[in-house]
């Protein structure tokens, strides 16, 4: 199945709406990146879904949050790689547990044709972890972030 095919339309909408959700209840940032697969030059150098998911979050600087909370959301499609990148605040503030159930979540969805699905689950888990962590308490609860899914 072709990445197209496995997020249709209104997938990505739906995605975004998960996260804005999950974000009006705490005062992290989360982004979702789906790729199809790497580039040749990516592959002949080595590269896997972990640093490439390490240069997605570095180039659309989703450490750059008041807080030190972003969380990146990295699924690549051709391997069905999920790999879930948090800054230095959100990785100490969440139990590596969350983070293995969220992707297990997504990998599961992408396993089972339901990658949409999959996602959903996986932002709702992350949501309800980063609640606990940094919860919405009153102040500035600014969008740092853009909310809509990255399709690289």
């Amino acid at each position: 199945m072709h990445v197209r095919a496995a997020f249709p339309d209104g997938a990505y909408a739906r995605i975004e709406r998960a996260i804005a959700d999950g974000e009006r209840r705490h005062r992290a940032e989360l982004r979702f990146a789906v790729e199809s697969s790497l580039e040749t030059g990516q592959l002949w150098r080595g590269m896997h879904a972990r640093e490439r998911a390490l240069e997605v979050f570095s180039r659309f600087r989703i450490w750059d949050t008041e807080e030190d909370n972003g969380v990146l959301v990295y699924l690549l499609w051709a391997d069905r790689a999920v790999e879930i990148v948090a800054d230095r605040g959100a990785r100490r503030a969440v139990d590596a547990a969350v983070w293995e159930r969220a992707c297990a979540q997504l990998a599961e969805g992408c396993r089972s044709g339901q990658p949409v699905e999959g996602a959903v689950a996986c932002m709702a888990t992350l949501n309800d972890a980063l609640a606990l962590a940094y919860p919405a308490d009153g102040r500035s609860n600014a969008d740092e972030l853009p909310n809509a899914p990255l399709v690289l």
